[in-house]
């Protein structure tokens, strides 16, 4: 594979907008969820890049499709949370769209990548 860093793969730079939307939408949930929901939505996100970061200074293909198997979970989580804000109407229509495009593009991101490791 011939990327330099973690920061070179789209899929990494992809999750790590959806932790900024993430970040931006929660700001709107009521602040007796700032430790329920909202900590919950934000770690699960802040997950999903974070594994796939966990393949720097490690060589094994093995490895690193084990991390990105992590991320689709966490990545899974947080599909679900931001499902369950939108049935509590924490978020907007618009909002809840935009979010589920963006998880959704990442996972096709997480798969597609680790299709091609496994080759």
């Amino acid at each position: 594979m011939a990327v330099k860093s973690y920061r070179d793969l789209e899929t990494w730079q992809t999750a790590m907008e959806l932790v900024a939307e993430v970040y931006r939408i929660t700001k709107l949930f009521p602040k007796d969820e700032i430790y329920g929901l909202t900590n919950q939505l934000r770690r699960a996100s802040v997950s999903v890049p974070s594994n796939i970061a966990e393949r720097q200074g490690r060589d094994s293909t093995r490895e690193f499709l084990h991390h990105l198997s992590m991320a689709h979970g966490s990545l899974c989580e947080v599909e679900t949370q931001l499902l369950i804000a939108q049935r509590l109407g924490y978020l907007s229509q618009e909002d809840a769209e935009r979010s589920a495009s963006l998880a959704a593009s990442v996972g096709r991101l997480i798969n597609g990548l680790s299709r091609s490791l496994r080759r």
